[in-house]
């Protein structure tokens, strides 16, 4: 018997988390702790996956530094430990741990349920995890589909049924058909490369010529579009105003951003790593799809009463941002610009929690009328996040969609930035609407208590967003740094 050799630490961080969400709910069943309790064993998941997170980045320098990357390549070629998937790991596990502080008073007002919704968290980004790091695309799926079911169940556990329920189904439902042509796309990328694997699909690319690549761009293009749900580019966004919208406040911002992460990293991974060759024939529809999607986004943002529908639109203009990095053909402005807004829409929707409640649907404009006097922590940290979307300059924004737009400008898509550059304009008014209500507007509402948890998160989504739109050279370099195999 030849014993295979099995590499625990390319599996560490999901392992732990997977380890971490059964904890939390073994321990719930059998000694019903404080809430408290959960919180730190759920916390200490994803600090000991963060952990090994960072031995994964030195295993992944050394073995570039000596020459064999191809050590990296584990499990059969089902798990590639390569920069590019180290550094999503460390983004989704940064958006969990802030998205458990900003989602803490919502899970201890779910009582019981709430080891619940700490295990699906976990779960969550065990899955998208997975996805990440996946080179196989049947992989990819398993860790796409583990991931969404557990974000189809946070939908739907608010305690305002009607509306949480209307989210958690269309999400599902929408959801589902995605999956299902995602699995379709992969088996006619297979149907026409006779290959699962990402790279083996370049290496087949760069070593044959497909004179007739018809089934291969097929397929391609139904990945495209099951991907892009899962990041909520238009025309595949219906979901998720309705889901920003009905979905726990505590949540919401930890589902969109990890969503988001996973998505756009499997997108640069297939279409730059796997079908690079093929990039004439697909760079034109990917920029399509970044077009529509600011376009769309930017402007039904501008007629929205609702501040958690503003930010859904909001999430789909800044699909169509990074969409613009891919165009672009580098991974480092996408993975900078990735991190840089997920972590200014778990401050966002931090914010949205502690003006409306951590359980509720309501967030009306009329909800923020005259925060600045009610809560001037709130609304100075709402306005920087905001000014930071927008991509102010000296905010971290600002440096991401510069990014991706030079990039995008030196591979021949001149007039993508050029939209790219009106949208950013026309998004600015929407923001600029919520700061004006913040400030100009008064308000009989008395003041309004900011959760420490809360605070913590805010703490650190403003001080990125100020940091790095100042000094950004520690996180681009970085992202340069995590390459793709």
């Amino acid at each position: 018997m030849v014993i295979p050799e099995i590499s625990w630490i390319a599996i560490a961080p999901e392992l732990f988390l997977a380890v971490g969400a059964a904890a939390v709910l073994l321990v719930e069943v059998q000694w019903k702790p404080p809430p408290r309790t959960l919180g730190l064993i759920a916390g200490a998941a994803v600090v000991l996956a963060s952990v090994f997170s960072v031995v994964q980045w030195f295993e992944v320098t050394d073995a570039v530094a000596a020459g064999s990357p191809g050590d990296l390549i584990v499990f059969s070629g089902l798990v590639v430990m390569d920069g590019f998937a180290v550094f999503g790991r460390f983004a989704l596990l940064a958006v969990t741990g802030f998205g458990l502080l900003a989602g803490w008073r919502y899970i201890e007002s779910l009582g019981r349920r709430g080891a619940e919704a700490g295990a699906l968290i976990l779960l969550a980004t065990a899955g998208f995890s997975i996805m990440v790091a996946s080179n196989n695309l049947v992989m990819m799926f398993l860790g796409l589909e583990v991931g969404s079911i557990a974000l189809y169940v946070l939908a739907g556990m608010s305690r305002e049924r009607a509306r949480s329920d209307e989210a958690a189904i269309k999400y599902f439902l929408l959801g589902s058909f995605a999956s299902a042509i995602f699995v379709y796309g992969v088996a006619l990328l297979y149907a026409g490369t006779g290959q699962f694997e990402v790279l083996e699909m370049r290496n087949f690319l760069s070593g044959f010529v497909v004179l007739s690549p018809t089934v291969i761009l097929i397929g391609l293009g139904f990945v495209v579009v099951g991907l892009g749900f899962k990041v909520s580019a238009a025309p595949f966004h219906s979901w998720a105003p309705d889901v920003y919208q009905g979905a726990p406040a505590g949540v919401v911002g930890y589902m969109a951003a990890v969503a988001k992460i996973a998505g756009f990293v499997a997108i640069a991974r297939i279409l730059l790593t796997g079908l690079g060759a093929l990039d004439a024939d697909w760079l034109p529809v990917v920029a399509a799809i970044a077009t529509l999607s600011m376009v769309v986004g930017s402007v039904l943002a501008l007629v929205q009463n609702d501040v958690r529908r503003m930010l859904a639109y909001s999430g789909v203009a800044h699909a169509g941002f990074i969409m613009t990095g891919v165009v672009g053909g580098s991974t480092d402005g996408v993975l900078f610009y990735l991190v840089v807004y997920a972590l200014q829409l778990l401050g966002a929707f931090a914010v949205v929690a502690a003006v409306s409640g951590a359980d509720t649907s309501e967030s009306t404009l009329d909800t923020y009328r005259g925060l600045a006097r009610r809560s001037p922590v709130l609304a100075g940290s709402f306005t920087v996040l905001l000014l930071g979307m927008a991509g102010l300059p000296f905010t971290s924004g600002f440096v991401a969609k510069f990014g991706v737009f030079a990039q995008a400008w030196s591979n021949g898509f001149e007039w993508l930035v050029v939209v790219a550059v009106v949208a950013s304009v026309i998004a600015f008014a929407f923001y600029l609407r919520i700061i004006v209500v913040m400030y100009m507007d008064e308000s009989d509402v008395i003041g309004i208590e900011v959760p420490g948890t809360i605070r913590w998160v805010l703490v650190a989504a403003v001080g990125t967003t100020v940091l790095w739109g100042l000094l950004p050279g520690s996180l681009l370099s970085l992202a340069a740094d995590a390459l793709p195999l």
